[in-house]
């Protein structure tokens, strides 16, 4: 059933002893702090042992600022490793597209599976389990070995009926569709985070949140950089944790902008803006996350429209339509301001 975590939490806390020991692998910072907050909420187990993928720097600077918060009792980190753990009686992963975690679902024994927000990837998941269709990225050209994992995977995940823990406004017939798969969608609102010492916001009106798209060759970079300088205020910049150094490099040289390498989410590192501060972004979902962070504190967080100049030939318009799929909040209507992209 879809419903919000307020419905599930004394649920959720009740049942945690009898779900036992649950294991969760982690892939990046955003899939960390949704496990902790899936374990908080009570849907994981009374111990919950998160192994994050190994030689990732992003994993290790959010768990370092997890640890100084301090962890919500019953959750524990072992060591990093490069397989997938073996599952526990709960099981949960964020990135169900991963070669590895793919392979895990094949080939373990049933149990309990927790699927933990992976940004906009968590949507596209959603509509392949429904069309039942192999799991595979939007982009990238697979083998037929690939595929054959991949439609097997959709099938053990389909038979399991997972529980989707996310915070994303999943489109109601969407979600209805994945009810009728027997899944059950379960929305959060970072109700641990919320309740986490307050931090020190940047002094800048503006906080410009950094984006993977230049790197990812589907916006050119020049266009992005001229639309930087041209923001006629003083910058707070947070890297995206898969920018080009280069390009940060570029992006350092902006007069008026100040970039802050703070290394966490920017759900973790924003959360305590002040009412007159805003925070702009291309298309992504730490939009959407900020919303449900920084709504109640009355901070603008504002997706930025791509002109379709900035697209490159890669960004196909199917990919353009999903980036950009929760850009605006329901019903707000696209009016243009003058931290929005001009053409």
């Amino acid at each position: 059933m879809n419903v919000s975590l307020r419905g599930v939490e004394n649920e959720g806390r009740r049942h945690a002893a009898e779900q036992g020991q649950a294991v969760a692998w982690v892939e990046s910072p955003l899939q960390l702090l949704c496990v902790v907050e899936a374990h908080h909420a009570g849907l994981l187990g009374s111990v919950t042992t998160v192994v994050p993928r190994a030689g990732l720097p992003a994993l290790r600077l959010t768990r370092r600022e997890l640890e100084r918060l301090g962890l919500p009792e019953g959750l524990e980190f072992a060591e990093p490793a490069e397989r997938v753990p073996r599952p526990g009686r709960t099981w949960a992963v964020g990135d169900a597209f991963s070669g590895r975690v793919q392979l895990a679902l094949v080939t373990a024994l049933s149990g309990r599976t927790v699927l933990v927000d992976d940004g906009l990837a968590t949507i596209r998941l959603l509509e392949l389990l429904v069309a039942r269709r192999p799991l595979l990225r939007a982009r990238g050209a697979p083998g037929v070995v690939r595929k054959v994992l991949a439609a097997a995977a959709g099938f053990r995940l389909r038979t399991r009926r997972p529980t989707v823990f996310t915070a994303l406004p999943v489109p109601a017939g969407l979600a209805e569709a994945v009810e009728g798969t027997g899944a059950r969608l379960v929305r959060h609102d970072f109700a641990w985070l919320r309740a986490q010492p307050a931090v020190r916001p940047p002094q800048e009106r503006t906080v410009v949140l950094g984006t993977s798209l230049v790197r990812n060759g589907l916006i050119h970079r020049d266009r992005y950089l001229r639309w930087l300088e041209r923001i006629d205020e003083p910058v707070a910049y947070f890297p995206h944790r898969r920018e080009d150094p280069e390009d940060l490099d570029r992006v350092r040289r902006i007069a008026g902008l100040t970039v802050y390498d703070a290394g966490a989410p920017a759900e973790m590192t924003l959360r305590d803006l002040r009412p007159d501060q805003r925070v702009l972004s291309l298309p992504s979902t730490a939009v959407t996350s900020l919303r449900v962070l920084l709504s109640a504190r009355g901070v603008r967080v504002e997706a930025v429209d791509v002109p379709e100049d900035w697209w490159t030939a890669s960004a196909v318009p199917s990919l353009r339509s999903h980036l950009q799929l929760f850009a605006h909040e329901p019903h707000q209507p696209h009016t243009h301001d003058p931290g929005k992209v001009a053409p």
